[in-house]
């Protein structure tokens, strides 16, 4: 097994401009120690992206054309046995990869770090904005529609974790309470330390699954730390929390079998503060998936 880093250059599931530059950065900034493969998929330039905020299926059908490109990208290489790293983007993208990882197993679990739980449906979201209703199609609360490019199993709800969700809307709540996913906020983080939710985080997803899928959208870093993201939430966790998110999953390696870094915005950055924690985190997962494939091949 080998590691390929995939961008996906997309910013049309948010009414703010720029996480689609944030993949091409980021793949430029790792050049100086990264000597794997890397692909890269950037939203067409001729769309007319709406940002209009009352509008509910805001760019549904350009985000479907991309997911859908993005979803047999992704596929194609897990099947010829790499290991997948997608730098998005908006968090839009993560249906793709979490959907490619899910096809070629009977069952995996998830992890989403996030800000916001992103399990609104068409008719709950208060904004349009698209990355918010990712997660609830990943696990198969409606939204059928952002999936149609899919026909496997979706990911149980029951093995589907956020961690560090702190913007969540009234409505997105009930849709919630309903469907089984676990959730635990910053203020959690905060009570009861890093490591303990992580490592419940993994025997939530872990538990009777193939392997667990990692989505990780800087946001969760409170913004006066991390500023380049396009809808930011106060309160967050600090740089060292996020450094040890990294540091527990890789404690987990043996079971992560894709990962996602999501949400970097240069356009909104402030002294390359965000960019830096961002190749820090690249960097090491990177060496963490390369270790585990050097393992792979001495115990084969």
């Amino acid at each position: 097994m080998k590691t390929i880093v995939i961008g996906a250059g997309s910013d049309l599931g948010v009414h703010i401009d720029g996480s689609n530059l944030g993949p091409v950065q980021l793949i430029n900034d790792l050049k100086g120690f990264y000597k794997g493969e890397s692909l890269s998929l950037n939203q067409d330039e001729s769309i007319i992206k709406s940002r209009n905020l009352s509008d509910r299926r805001k760019n549904e059908y350009e985000i479907d054309k991309f997911n859908t490109k993005l979803y047999n990208m992704i596929l194609e290489k897990i099947k010829e046995e790499y290991f997948p790293i997608l730098i998005g983007g908006d968090h839009s993208v993560s249906v793709a990869s979490a959907l490619a990882s899910a096809k070629t197993k009977n069952n995996i679990g998830i992890i989403w770090i996030d800000a916001q739980t992103n399990y609104n449906t068409f008719e709950t979201t208060v904004t349009g904005n698209i990355q918010g209703l990712s997660l609830s199609a990943i696990t198969g609360y409606k939204n059928h529609e952002l999936r149609y490019f899919y026909d496997g199993n979706i990911i149980q709800p029951s093995k589907t974790v956020v961690i560090g969700a702190r913007g969540i809307d009234e409505a997105e709540k009930e849709n919630i309470k309903y469907s089984g996913i676990t959730v635990f906020t910053t203020n959690d983080i905060k009570e009861k330390g890093i490591e303990t939710i992580m490592e419940e985080a993994f025997k939530i997803a872990g538990e009777k699954t193939e392997g667990i899928h990692i989505s990780y959208d800087l946001d969760i870093i409170d913004p006066e730390i991390a500023p380049g993201v396009s809808i930011p939430e106060f309160d967050g966790i600090k740089e060292e929390d996020a450094m040890k998110i990294n540091e527990l999953i890789i404690k987990h390696m043996d079971e992560v079998i894709s990962y996602d870094l999501v949400e970097f915005n240069p356009l909104r950055d402030q002294d390359r503060k965000t960019e830096q924690i961002a190749i820090n985190l690249l960097a090491q997962i990177i060496k963490a998936a390369e270790r585990k494939n050097k393992y792979k091949k001495i115990h084969y």
